[in-house]
């Protein structure tokens, strides 16, 4: 197995996975999540002829305090296990867990609690601001629903809280969504997550939509207000380099399962599984010597449907390594190192 290119490099917060964690509690367990949609034919007599495989049998921990990445390519299930966590999306089987209780299926009174301490930073900040309503009701709404403020003074004095929490100006308040760039959307985005004092939050690609020049004042904004705030992350993103900086441990997934999971050095410095490894080969390298040296061998194909995934390991029609096992055997996740899981019959 190759090595991946960033082996001379010392990675911000080396320590950090090293760490003694002992002590750290699971804020979030994930076990065997399963999420399928069925897909129907015909506008009159609708016929249904199969399931998408959204995410198939997906599990993983979240600590305390940590942002555990969750990267791979477009439709591989990433953000819809993040709203089925949340419970956007109801899960069709398995069990999440938050601090120690199943939350599935939860309703009434404990739902509406829970959406207090677990919220969502959406991808889009353009779509995902209403359009016709100042900025600080935009903010200040979930406060309202969930009456955590008395009075309209009280309101006021939230609202310019958090906007300065984020970087704005409390005078932004009276302006709409429009008259924003797309990184001071973010802003309000991620402030109105902030204003429930939530304890875990999903980050869905919160980076993605925006200049790469305001990516890296979004990552240390949601670093700032982790350590301030001591909050946990699920932070989804195809953009292996924003991983790298801002997560404590990453897990990559394809077509609906995760294949590798490991703290963030194991998986820059030595990745294990073929896809993994791939897609760390198609991360370019500041450094011409490097860059020259590498393996710039590309994934063949792409990724298959989900309402028709292949048999044995879905990555085998792509994987350099097939064997005929791969072919007809789905591989078991195996812990082949201290927290490092591999899903890959080259380690059976």
């Amino acid at each position: 197995m190759s090595e991946a290119p960033f082996s001379d490099e010392k990675l911000p917060g080396e320590k950090l996975p090293g760490a003694d964690v002992a002590g750290i509690k699971n804020l979030v367990e994930v076990t065997d999540l399963t999420v399928r949609f069925p897909v129907y034919k015909g506008i009159v007599f609708r016929q249904r002829v199969g399931d998408i495989n959204a995410v198939n049998g997906v599990s993983f921990t979240i600590r305390e305090g940590e942002t555990l990445g969750l990267v791979g390519e477009s439709g591989s299930g990433k953000t819809t296990t993040g709203q089925a966590i949340l419970q956007i999306i109801p899960p069709t089987a398995g069990r999440v867990s938050f601090e120690g209780r199943d939350i599935v299926g939860i309703v009434g009174a404990d739902e509406r609690h829970l959406r207090r301490d677990m919220q969502m930073i959406f991808q889009d900040p353009f779509s995902s601001l209403n359009p016709r309503m100042r900025v600080g009701n935009i903010i200040g709404e979930p406060l309202v629903v969930h009456g955590l403020v008395d009075g309209r003074e009280a309101y006021r004095e939230r609202v310019a809280e958090l906007l300065d929490m984020v970087g704005l100006s409390a005078a932004m308040a009276d302006r709409y969504a429009h008259e924003f760039s797309g990184g001071q959307r973010q802003r309000i985005g991620i402030a109105r997550a902030l204003a429930l004092q939530p304890k875990f939050i999903v980050c869905d690609e919160p980076v993605s939509a925006l200049d790469v020049s305001i990516q890296a004042q979004i990552i240390n904004l949601i670093e700032d207000l982790q350590t301030d705030h001591g909050l946990t992350y699920l932070f989804i993103a195809h953009d292996l380099s924003v991983v790298r900086h801002i997560s404590t441990r990453v897990a990559v997934m394809y077509l609906g399962e995760i294949v590798e999971l490991a703290d963030r050095i194991s998986i820059y410095r030595n990745p294990q599984h073929p896809y993994t490894q791939a897609l760390l080969a198609a991360v370019p390298v500041p450094n011409p010597k490097l860059e020259r040296a590498r393996d710039h061998s590309k994934i063949q194909g792409e990724i298959p449907s989900p309402l028709n995934p292949p048999s044995g390991c879905h990555f085998h029609p792509r994987c350099p390594h097939a064997s005929e096992v791969c072919r007809e055997q789905a591989p078991q996740a195996r812990e082949i190192a201290a927290g490092h899981v591999v899903a890959c019959h080259l380690y059976d």
